[in-house]
This record gives structure tokens, C-alpha cells and sequence, in this order.
């Protein structure tokens, strides 16, 4: 992975030293609120419900075991023992004190890590792929040029203002782990005729009060154009968007209203414009970017031992069934730890579950971990063999859970419980759907299904995209929650369709029970899945098994 160079490093602790003499005029009235508030943003740190939090960058989802021992230490030294992963691949710290603030920047600073533009009118932070330079589908590795745009953006003098946050995903894999329709700019490596690597390029896409899926723009964009291509998509949109509205200051919403084909245009334009002044210098970075990414020496291994556990032990067999998957060469695997035990929050990892991680990463996987958008922790590179001592070791502390795909292994943002934005819980109803459906002991019998919760409408639980998608909202001082179905977030992406009124808080639970015993009533096979089944029969049973014959035509 990439490490720090002096320059990042003297960049990154010129700004802790920045922000360290701003918290301390803040705290003696030299500075108001209004006044600190764009200097803590620059810097990660949001005003939540309860106490501040710190938004932490992993960028591209990539750390390594001395971070995340970093993470947990300042977990167990200046908040509450656990910290929160996020569907942007960063890091939340829930409960830091203002006065502690610099000193966990300066913190991670001493590890490679920062909090700088997770938050702000900026291009945050990039996320990839989460099995990426491992998965056996994979073109090639996206980090390097994930790495390469984190470089260019951080600091950008033109794009430190835009209209409204800009995210940019990509992915090295023709099956889109990434959510990339969904970003403002969505990245997907693809070969030409010639069999040359470039990008499919898609502009517009995003979640919240207004769900869009991103249209494509290029076709085949060279690797070589990158930097000056995603330039002047950023530039036309600086131009062009609005700012007399942050509701509509989004890309998506300026691709909707100028037009596809007339943005492609003023695009294609901007890059004329743009593309010489590079000069190649962004070719020559690249090339130093692109050696720090280096494929580890994976050592082959017989599978006998691990093939022996999966018969003879039915526990491991079925978290290798749900948690595993194929990673490039064949005596290995990509392992997914769940971060989401029934009944646990979906995200938080305590302080000795990330040792523990870090401590499996070095042993059995190449000193390297991933974060996933699904809030879920990767060893991207483990040899089969290993793979029944490093179950045992997850078992210990709680991170065995065999639900990776699953009903349980939801998307949930902090909601209510946490979130100064939010209008209903998110938390509880992840957990008493996951119980719920662990009691039952329908999970396994359900299969593959994406439920994806937020807690207002801004969607930072992604649920326009969930298989079944549960958005909460305020309903006259009374939480109620909307269903969605049919989203998907690959690249076969579509924004969910609602099916009709909400349901009260305590209706919820029973509602996805409804919706989920129709479809096990209705697939065709048991390898039907839901989002398929959904695809075939439409809307209608469901809206039947939530609001019987006479709510359905109310609801239609």
C-alpha cells in the first residue's frame, strides 16, 4: 500500500499544528462557532447530537495492522472503546472532546492517517472496490488511480468550494463492488477492442432527497487521460452548479438540468482545454503510485487441511459458504469478517476486535486489511490453509458471524442515536430485524439480500439502493418508515420503488417479515433470489402481503 512521503508527512502536520491553534482559540472565545465551524469541517470534525464526532479517512478502504492498532488505541484513549465504520470507507470516532481533537490528529499522523476532506464542499474521500488487488474478477487493481486522484484533489485550489461535496468511486472489476452509479463521478475499468485498460466514465449519480443513477459519459477513457478527464468533469460542474440552493447544488442535479448530451459536450470541450497542460507529469507520479501497490509474494499452500474442516465442521463450513470469496489464485481466499453479530451495531468494531484483525492480518494475510462500503473488514489475501485458525480467532471475539450477504449483514447509518440530521432511529431497527430473522431461522433459507437502512433522507445508508431499502422519517413527532424495493447497487443498478404508506416503528419488523414470506412464496427455486424474483413477478404481491387487497389499492 502506499506509504507517506516527507511531503505528506510535513503537509499533514503542518495541518494538525493549523487545526491544533484553532481548537485552542475556540476554546477561549476568540473564536465563535460560526467561526470554528468551517475550520473543524475542513478537518473532520462534525457537531453531532450528543458530543462531537471524527470522521477518520481510509482512503480507497486500504489500511494496514499499525493503523488499525492506531485506531484502537485512540478508541480506548479518547472515546469509548470502539469506533464506527462507515459506507464511505472511513472511520467514526463518536465521543472525542474537543480539547483531545488535536492530539488524536497528531495521533494519526504518526501512523499515515489524517481526517482531511472527509467532510467540506470538497472532493472527499475516494473509495474502491473492497476486495481490490485480490479478486479473481478483477481487470486490475484501482488503487493506484484512486491513489493518484487522492493526490490531486487534497488541497485542489480550484475545488476546495464546489457547489456541494463531490465523491468519486471506482472499481478494477466488471462486477461493480463499488456503488460507483450511485457517485458524482463513477469510475469502471473496462479493456477496449485493442485490449487496453481504460475506464467507463459516469457523472451524476447519487442518493439522498433526489436518487439518480449516474449516466455514462465516456465509453473508453485512457488510463493516461484520468486526471485531466475528471478535471474538467469537477471543472463544468464548478462552473455550472448551483449554489442558490444546496438541495440542487448536487452534479446530478446539473447533469438533470442541462442535459446529458450538452454536459458530455462541455466535458469533452474542458478536456481539450486541459488535457496538454499535464504534460505528463500526473504519467510519472502514476508510475511511482503504482509501485507501492505491489502484489504481495503469495505463498502456495495445500488445501487439504482446510478442505478437511469444511467437511467435518458444519460451523465453519458455513461461514466459509457465506464469507469467502475467490480470490485470484486458487489456494486462496478473500475473507469478509462480519461486523455485524445479531443484534450489534452494524459498523462498530470494539477496540479488541480491531487488534485482533490487525493481529490476523499480519499472521495469515500479508500485513493487509480492507473496509468495505457494506461496513465490513477485509483480509483480502489468505491461504486456504490458514483459513480454519483464522475463523477460531474471529469466533473468540465475536466476528465469526456467517451472514456476509445475508439478511443481517445490513447497511444501517447511526440514525437518531447519533445524527443531529436524522428524523428516526436506523440502529435499533437493524438489530430487532436481525434478531428477528435469527430467531426464525430464515436467514440462510432467504439468501442473498441487501437491506439497507437510513435514517432520514439524506441516505447515508444507502437504502434507494437496498434489495429492500427502509428510509425513516418524522411523521408528526412520530418516527415512520418507508419501504423501498427493487434497488440495486452494482452495475446492474436501479433506485428502489416505494410501495406504498409507511409503517410506525413498531410495524417495521413484521412488515419485512410480509414482504419476505411472500417472495419465499413465490420464487421459483431456492436459487431464485430476491432481487430477481422482484425483477420477474413487479411490485404487486408485495404490496398485496403488506397492505392486503384493500391497502393495496389505496397504496396504488
Amino acid at each position: 500500500m502506499y506509504d507517506y512521503t516527507d511531503f505528506d508527512e510535513a503537509f499533514v502536520r503542518t495541518r494538525v499544528a493549523q487545526f491544533t491553534d484553532q481548537v485552542e482559540r475556540r476554546l477561549d472565545g476568540s473564536l465563535t462557532e460560526d467561526e470554528f465551524r468551517p475550520l473543524r469541517l475542513m478537518n473532520g470534525l462534525y457537531l453531532q447530537l450528543h458530543a462531537y464526532m471524527l470522521r477518520v479517512a481510509i482512503p480507497y478502504g486500504t489500511i494496514n495492522p499499525r493503523q488499525m492498532r492506531q485506531l484502537a488505541y485512540i478508541a480506548d484513549t479518547w472515546d469509548k472503546g470502539y469506533g464506527h465504520f462507515t459506507t464511505r470507507q472511513n472511520i467514526q470516532f463518536n465521543w472525542p472532546k474537543l480539547p483531545d481533537v488535536p492530539a488524536i490528529l497528531s495521533a494519526l499522523a504518526d501512523v499515515g492517517m489524517h481526517a482531511i476532506q472527509t467532510s467540506g464542499n470538497c472532493v472527499r474521500n475516494v473509495t474502491a472496490d473492497h476486495f481490490a488487488g485480490a479478486a479473481a474478477d478483477e481487470i486490475e487493481d484501482p488503487r493506484p488511480y484512486a491513489e493518484l486522484l487522492r493526490q490531486w484533489s487534497t488541497d485542489h485550489p480550484e475545488f476546495q468550494f464546489l457547489p456541494r461535496k463531490f465523491k468519486i468511486a471506482i472499481t478494477g472489476s466488471p462486477n461493480d463492488r463499488a456503488v460507483t452509479a450511485a457517485h458524482d463521478i463513477g469510475l469502471r475499468m473496462t479493456r477496449n477492442a485493442a485490449q487496453e485498460a481504460g475506464f467507463e466514465v459516469f457523472v451524476g449519480g447519487g442518493l439522498g432527497r433526489t436518487p439518480m443513477i449516474g449516466h455514462l459519459v465516456r465509453q473508453f477513457l485512457p488510463i493516461a487521460d484520468l486526471l485531466p478527464y475528471v478535471e474538467s468533469v469537477l471543472s463544468v460542474y464548478n462552473t455550472l452548479g448551483r449554489r442558490d440552493n444546496k438541495y440542487k447544488a448536487r452534479i446530478k442535479i446539473t447533469v438533470h438540468e442541462t442535459g446529458r448530451d450538452e454536459i458530455a459536450r462541455m466535458i469533452e470541450d474542458r478536456f481539450a482545454e486541459v488535457r496538454p497542460l499535464f504534460g505528463g507529469a500526473d504519467q510519472a507520479l502514476l508510475a511511482d503510485i503504482r509501485a507501492a501497490f505491489a502484489q504481495p509474494n503469495l505463498q502456495s499452500r495445500s488445501v487439504a487441511d482446510y478442505d478437511a474442516a469444511y467437511q467435518a465442521n458444519p460451523v465453519f463450513r458455513a461461514w466459509a459458504d457465506t464469507n469467502l470469496s475467490a480470490h485470484r489464485q486458487g489456494d486462496h481466499a478473500i475473507v469478509t469478517i462480519s461486523i455485524k453479530a445479531h443484534g450489534q451495531t452494524p459498523g462498530d468494531a470494539t477496540s479488541e476486535q480491531m487488534r485482533v484483525i490487525a493481529d490476523l492480518s499480519e499472521t495469515y494475510g500479508y500485513s493487509e486489511l480492507r473496509i468495505s462500503h457494506e461496513q465490513n473488514v477485509i483480509l483480502p489475501h489468505v491461504a486456504k490453509a490458514d483459513l480454519p485458525a483464522v475463523h477460531a480467532a474471529l469466533a473468540k471475539v465475536g466476528l465469526a458471524t456467517a451472514n456476509v450477504g445475508l439478511l443481517s449483514d445490513m447497511i444501517a447509518c447511526p440514525g437518531m442515536d447519533y445524527c443531529a440530521l436524522a428524523t428516526a432511529r436506523s440502529i435499533p431497527v437493524a438489530q430487532e430485524i436481525a434478531l428477528h430473522f435469527e430467531a426464525l431461522k430464515l436467514e440462510h433459507d432467504i439468501g442473498a439480500l441487501k437491506i439497507k437502512i437510513s435514517g432520514c433522507i439524506n441516505a447515508c445508508g444507502h437504502h434507494h439502493v437496498g434489495h429492500i431499502g427502509i428510509l425513516g422519517l418524522d411523521r408528526a413527532g412520530v418516527e415512520n418508515y418507508q419501504i423501498t424495493l427493487g434497488g440495486d447497487a452494482t452495475e446492474t443498478a436501479a433506485i428502489g420503488e416505494k410501495t406504498g404508506p409507511g409503517f410506525a416503528y413498531d410495524e417495521i419488523v413484521p412488515a419485512i417479515e410480509r414482504i419476505l414470506r411472500a417472495y419465499l412464496g413465490l420464487r421459483l427455486h431456492a436459487e431464485e433470489t430476491f432481487l430477481d424474483a422482484y425483477r420477474r413477478v413487479g411490485m404487486d404481491p408485495f404490496k398485496r402481503a403488506l397492505y392486503g387487497d384493500e391497502g393495496h389499492q389505496d397504496a396504488a
